[in-house]
């Protein structure tokens, strides 16, 4: 869910743009990779896409023989995905972990507001109901950069690091990147996980002001910020393709 670093370039090659799954036409993006020694089938953050990788110039024969017998394959895991995903039907959505049930205010200006009713919480919404999921997304977005900027702040002066900026994205392969130049920027969806991912991914990616890599160095000081960090690690490989399968 992190960047790893440059790969060799890759070189889309002309296939079909989209193939049906359970009924779902998903976009299918086939790339060469000269480094590639077999294919590689990915199924998008959130099941919206697929992904193939392919060794460069394989025969089309072979990638159509490769999709055919992937298809129960995709059909199983695509389902898993679908089900899982929070909004919409059942007018919820989770916030910093927790179940709120979505309700109109009937009124037509105002921010969502997080509250409780009859023991339940609820996020209450304003606007016309075709306006909800924007609605909801915006209030997520605000979750989200209130959360991270803290603890941002907190974990970047334990390590004595600067903080350039931060930014907030909808991306759809990380939760969250940095670079040398001390620039944050984080996928706004992570509001939607427990108090203690999200505080998990904030000292990953000061972590990476220490230490721009994936070393044994950077686990430490990415535990030493977070002592949840394996217990974090584990829900958002767990749960991480749910929040990104919501649609608003």
């Amino acid at each position: 869910m992190f960047g790893f670093g440059r790969t060799a370039p890759r070189k889309t090659t002309a296939r079909p743009a989209a193939i049906t799954v359970n009924g779902r036409e998903l976009p299918l993006t086939v790339r060469e990779n000269a480094r590639a020694t077999r294919m590689t089938l990915r199924i998008e953050p959130g099941g919206q896409a697929l992904k193939l990788t392919v060794p460069r110039g394989l025969p089309e024969r072979e990638i159509d023989e490769f999709l055919t017998r992937h298809h129960g394959w995709l059909m199983t895991r695509l389902a898993r995905v679908t089900e899982a995903g929070p909004l919409a039907q059942d007018k919820t959505i989770a916030i910093r972990g927790v179940d709120h049930r979505i309700e109109l205010t009937g009124k037509l200006r105002g921010l969502a507001e997080e509250t409780e009713i009859d023991g339940v919480p609820t996020l209450m919404v304003s606007g016309a109901e075709e306006h909800v999921g924007r609605r909801v997304s915006d209030h997520l977005k605000r979750v989200a950069k209130r959360e991270l900027e803290a603890a941002v702040r907190m974990h970047a002066a334990t390590l004595g690091k600067p903080v350039r900026a931060i930014a907030y994205k909808d991306t759809k392969s990380r939760w969250g990147s940095c670079t040398s130049e001390g620039n944050l920027a984080f996928s706004w969806r992570i509001a939607m996980a427990p108090d203690f991912v999200i505080d998990y991914l904030a000292a990953h990616e000061v972590a990476h002001l220490k230490e721009m890599n994936h070393g044994p160095g950077f686990w430490a000081t990415c535990e030493q910020l977070c002592p949840r960090t394996k217990e974090a690690k584990r829900w958002l490989k767990q749960n991480g393709s749910r929040l990104f399968a919501v649609t608003f």
